[in-house]
């Protein structure tokens, strides 16, 4: 991991001309014409003529629970979320669930697929309590700055059905975390206006953002939904918003999801989804209409809830287009769009780009363009996180 000062000889977009990427302080500093080689500082990095792309944002991640670098791990419980709670909570602490190590692991596979911005939804509960958030933040600051992360203090076994869960919360946002999650408010807890009201008053004190796991369908999640909107506007908490999966908005009748989405839309709320195979993924024309951004996260890699994931937000997005049926080039592009510089707000950035002035994170592919480079998910060739090198397929 070095800072490198210039990333020669790439394309962006659609364009076949190559350009140079000067990087200064973590930024974008200046792009440019390729410059002939002999001008090159020793420092510098060749891009080969390839495709170079804002690096992925993955803005629905745990990276506190993984047994990636592990030995395999049978799937044992039972099924549905309780039960997975369930298992997890038996097993978590023999495979060192939560600590650095595991946390490790998990970064370096997303380095390694390109991403250098997440927004990761970390346990804290009775047994837990704080402990993941501490050691999440310090395997990201082994990075030095290469990585961003945002953290969701995560309710995972719920709020209310155990008894210090929501003073736990407030805790964690008052250490520091972005945003404090919440989980199934009808469906685990079976109360969802005692669960809103503690996350969102929470909110509406510490100024932090929410971020809850929907996991109740049709008219159950809708109806969570109503709760929510209702409540966030009464409370003002304008933007600050975030349903993870929401699977109920995507099964509801059209007349029934253009109210629901175009009140969120006045209210500033987003979605994140993990595109899930077996479900209805998220409309995206219809989301774009109503002004509700959503972004791609890859969720659990290889944890006690399954033993699939690699890391790659990339695969997320095209697990999206394909079961979307997406093929024109417009949205394949807004689908490239959604998974790097659109996600930007999920991780509190202004901008992630290929800009003057964006972080100077950089992913390079082989590829034709954006839309080739979703369709056929290429290896990455080099991966850049605020200026630095922290992956090249040629070491």
């Amino acid at each position: 991991m070095r800072h490198i000062p210039a990333l020669r000889g790439v394309r962006l977009g659609e364009a076949t001309t190559l350009v140079d990427l000067l990087f200064d302080g973590g930024l974008i500093t200046a792009i440019e014409s390729a410059a002939p080689r002999e001008a090159w500082g020793a420092a510098d990095v060749d891009g080969r003529g390839l495709l170079a792309m804002p690096t992925f944002i993955n803005a629905h991640a745990h990276v506190d629970k993984s047994w990636l670098g592990l030995p395999w791990q049978s799937y044992g419980g039972e099924g549905g979320t309780d039960g997975r709670i369930r298992h997890e909570r038996a097993r978590r602490d023999e495979l060192g669930i939560p600590s650095v190590e595991r946390t490790r692991e998990v970064l370096r596979a997303f380095v390694e697929h390109g991403t250098t911005a997440m927004r990761t939804h970390v346990d804290v509960d009775l047994g837990v309590g704080l402990r993941g958030i501490e050691a999440v933040r310090e395997a990201v600051a082994e990075w030095e700055g290469a990585l961003h992360a945002e953290i969701v203090a995560f309710p995972q076994d719920g709020v209310l059905r155990r008894d210090g869960v929501a003073a736990l919360l407030g805790k964690a946002i008052e250490a520091g975390a972005e945003h404090v999650g919440g989980l199934d408010p009808a469906g685990i807890d079976r109360d969802p206006v005692g669960q809103l009201d503690i996350l969102l008053g929470i909110s509406a004190e510490h100024g932090c953002g929410v971020d809850i796991h929907l996991h109740d369908g049709a008219e159950l999640g809708a109806f969570q939904m109503e709760l929510i909107i209702d409540r966030a506007e009464k409370l003002g908490l304008h933007g600050k918003v975030n349903f993870a999966h929401g699977f109920a908005i995507a099964q509801v009748a059209a007349a029934r999801r253009r109210d629901l989405l175009q009140a969120m839309g006045a209210l500033g709320m987003t979605f994140t989804t993990v595109a899930p195979l077996r479900m209805e993924q998220l409309q995206l024309h219809e989301f774009d209409v109503a002004g509700v951004p959503f972004a791609f996260g890859t969720d659990g890699i290889r944890d006690l809830w399954a033993p699939y994931g690699t890391g790659d937000t990339l695969g997320i997005a095209w697990q999206y287009a394909r079961a979307s049926s997406i093929v024109r080039d417009e949205d394949l592009q807004r689908v490239a769009d959604i998974a790097t510089r659109s996600a930007a707000r999920f991780v509190g950035r202004e901008v992630h780009d290929l800009v003057v002035g964006a972080p100077a994170d950089v992913v390079v592919l082989d590829a034709e363009h954006e839309m080739d480079a979703l369709v056929r998910v290429p290896r990455r060739e080099l991966v850049i996180g605020a200026g630095r090198l922290l992956f090249s397929a040629y070491a």
